[in-house]
């Protein structure tokens, strides 16, 4: 496993649109296991492939990173005690992911990305969405998302296509988002 470096904006690559996964191996699990440490290394809830630069259908989300600060867990397994460290929420994988069918009302969430850092704004997205992907294995599996999850992987589909959140912003919106992250840059 390693950390992958996570591109930023301007890079050209995070416009590109990703290419369906047709080999399920080896190279793919690697893939998705770099993934998952660059984005909880970076202490981000999702990311695509495309961010990591391959421009490849696949997506990584866990809504509940790791708390460094959480206090260990007592489990009494029929009289013999041992404490360990709360795991990680729920990581999911997502590979050739598909939106099915949207939900027509809005909700609003204030959204940030990996790949346009300490930049936050509030983004209109369907409610619930319907999603249809396969496993690492190639299963296919079809499931309803609400919330936060249907945001994310809202947000994270996006990518797929070359989309970024800032996208969804007004131009005016979104020349100051930019304005901003130039100006934290120059700082660094």
């Amino acid at each position: 496993m390693a950390i992958r470096e996570i591109l930023e904006v301007p890079d050209p690559r995070l416009k590109v649109v990703s290419e369906p996964v047709t080999a399920f191996d080896g190279e793919l699990k690697t893939l998705v296991e770099d993934m998952f440490e660059t984005m909880y290394a970076a202490n981000g809830i999702g990311l695509a492939a495309i961010q990591v630069g391959v421009p490849r259908r696949v997506l990584v989300i866990d809504l509940q990173p790791d708390d460094p600060d959480a206090e260990p867990e007592v489990c009494d397994h029929g009289g013999h005690q041992h404490t360990h460290q709360p795991t990680k929420n729920e990581p999911r994988i997502f590979v050739n992911p598909e939106i099915l069918d949207p939900a027509e009302d809005l909700v609003t969430y204030q959204e940030g990305c990996l790949s346009v850092p300490e930049i936050y704004a509030d983004v209109d997205r369907p409610a619930a969405c319907r999603v249809r992907w396969q496993d690492l294995e190639g299963n296919v599996h079809e499931e309803q998302m609400e919330g936060l999850m249907a945001t994310c992987i809202q947000h994270e589909m996006d990518h797929l296509e070359g989309i970024l959140f800032i996208d969804h912003l007004s131009r005016l919106k979104r020349q100051m988002a930019l304005k901003k992250l130039q100006k934290l840059r120059q700082a660094a």
